[in-house]
């Protein structure tokens, strides 16, 4: 029997008290990241699995991100929770106020079911610095998403000088009778009549797997310094939620210390849910094994700032002892992704170069020197064009990303014509700095969310990669002047931090986003997997 054959989906629920306050005017902004030991890596055995959203000015954060992990039940599947004060909009936390932290086992929380914690701050050895609650819970298999519009009328009067800012947290029950946070809402300035936007949960999330199970809806007024005033609350279920898709619902919002104060009290206002939308929550394996094909392409930069081929100092110097980074993140990443492609065959470009035979400037040029046929065969094929292109090119700039992001764009809005998930495109740029049209780029990336399509960008060399942060908007969509992005296409990592780890590690962490975006593109687009003898249009 495979040592893997029993796997199962856990999502851990995390919530903090008594945390250090490391802000002078305010309370932390606290955010937790979840280590995972590998013990097989012994350069980097340290492997951030996730982390929560970060909560404003508090010290007692609930958080409603989980943690999803895989529980082995053969391996000791150590995990490092560690606390940050969030400073600033950066990916990495090493410049961020680290708060304490706590070691345990997964197996340790999947049998406890609810754990709580001393965190340990090394500075400070011996010091309360808080404790962290963690609630493991084994995912049951749904397949149903629910989409929720909520908005509310009179609500009560909280602000001296204004109307309130209210907003909605959703808590489930769970068995020991305490609560988990699994959404909140925006918040709504000044208004006592809101309309909240509509937000997306799995039934999983919301229900535990039981669609009896409580869910308390609470009402609050959002204040800046994180003492949200109260306004009401209601309970429900999922079943009862379900019933929106036939007619609307209402609760009223009740505050149970006003209700006990005065006999005539009714409530703090009416909370509606207008419309309920019930879907089919489908996996990225369901539209692979449906024939839906995963269609590769690399870009590669060939501008001046790479250094001159010839010399071992340049980031394209071809080693024979030894691949150079451009090669070592094109293999890693393309064998991956040509598993999920039948025909092995990929478009391989090249920027920034002076190519023949006119040796003028271009952005989009096939590795193979064949305009009409760029494609290369597997990702053996990719490198060796890559190799050969160097040879016969004069590396130069700017470096303009948007041209080959434009040309990917094109083959999939062509696709998606079909309205049929039958193809999805994953774009590899890799690139060793500073883009010269980020503004044209943001616009591509901006425009392309619509499409089938993903972008991953690998930073080769030790350049400043900032441009490349801000593509890879994991807080907040990306943004060209009015227009905002459909969704997150881009994942961004930089090759330096992966040069002692494996090449599977670089894989696994570039590829991570790729499954979620697939389903969360053919969800938007309502385009469910093929089904079994459909054919994609020619």
């Amino acid at each position: 029997m495979a040592a893997s054959a029993y796997v199962s989906p856990v999502q851990l629920f995390v919530s903090c008290k008594g945390l250090l306050n490391k802000d002078v005017t305010s309370k932390s902004d606290p955010l937790v990241a979840v280590l995972l030991h590998d013990r097989r890596d012994a350069h980097r055995p340290w492997k951030e699995a996730g982390r929560t959203e970060c909560l404003k000015n508090t010290l007692e954060p609930k958080f409603a991100t989980p943690i999803q992990l895989n529980y082995l039940f053969e391996e000791v599947q150590k995990l490092d929770f560690r606390v940050y004060d969030l400073d600033n909009e950066t990916a990495g936390l090493d410049d961020d106020d680290f708060l304490g932290s706590t070691e345990t086992s997964l197996g340790q929380l999947v049998s406890n079911g609810s754990t709580t914690l001393p965190l340990k701050y090394k500075k400070k050895e011996g010091k309360n610095v808080g404790t962290i609650t963690i609630v493991a819970e084994v995912v049951a298999r749904s397949n149903e998403l629910l989409t929720l519009y909520f908005y509310a009328r009179n609500l009560d009067k909280k602000d001296f000088l204004s109307k309130s800012d209210p907003y909605l947290e959703l808590l489930r029950t769970v068995a020991d009778g305490s609560t988990l946070v699994v959404h909140r809402t925006e918040v709504v300035k000044n208004n006592l009549n809101p309309t909240w936007r509509p937000f997306t949960l799995p039934v999983q999330k919301l229900s535990g797997g039981n669609e009896d199970n409580k869910i308390k809806v609470n009402c609050f007024d959002y204040d800046n310094d994180g003492s949200h005033d109260f306004i009401g609350e209601f309970v429900t279920t999922v079943r009862e939620l379900k019933e929106a898709a036939k007619k609307q619902l209402s609760w009223d919002c009740i505050n149970p210390k006003k209700k006990a104060k005065k006999k005539s009290y009714k409530n703090s206002g009416v909370i509606h849910l207008s419309r309920i939308e019930v879907e089919q929550l489908h996996t990225f394996l369901d539209f692979v094994t449906a024939g839906c094909q995963i269609n590769f392409t690399v870009g590669i930069d060939f501008t001046g700032s790479n250094g001159d081929p010839r010399q071992p100092t340049s980031l394209h110097y071809i080693n024979p002892y030894e691949p150079n980074e451009y090669t070592k993140a094109l293999i890693a990443v393309g064998e991956i992704c040509q598993q999920y492609d039948t025909d092995k065959l990929f478009p391989a470009f090249g920027f920034g170069a002076k190519v023949p035979p006119g040796n003028a400037v271009s952005h989009e040029f096939p590795l193979n020197g064949n305009p009409t046929n760029p494609y290369c065969q597997g990702i053996a094929g990719v490198v060796g064009a890559y190799q050969a292109s160097l040879q016969r090119t004069t590396l130069w700039g700017p470096t303009n990303a948007a041209p080959i992001i434009n040309h990917v764009a094109r083959f999939a809005r062509e696709s998606a014509k079909s309205g049929v998930s039958n193809n999805y495109f994953i774009l590899l740029l890799l690139t060793d700095g500073v883009l010269s049209d980020m503004a044209d780029t943001k616009k591509a990336v901006v425009e392309a969310s619509d499409l089938p399509m993903s972008i991953i960008i690998v930073g080769v060399g030790n350049a400043d990669f900032s441009d490349m942060e801000t593509l890879d908007a994991d807080k907040h969509r990306l943004q060209y002047g009015t227009k905002v992005a459909a969704r997150d296409i881009v994942q961004f990592v930089p090759f330096r931090n992966y040069r002692e780890a494996s090449p599977a590690d670089l894989a696994r962490d570039v590829l991570a986003e790729v499954p979620s975006q697939v389903v969360e593109h053919f969800r938007l687009k309502r385009l469910p997997p093929m089904q079994s003898g459909e054919q994609p249009p020619k």
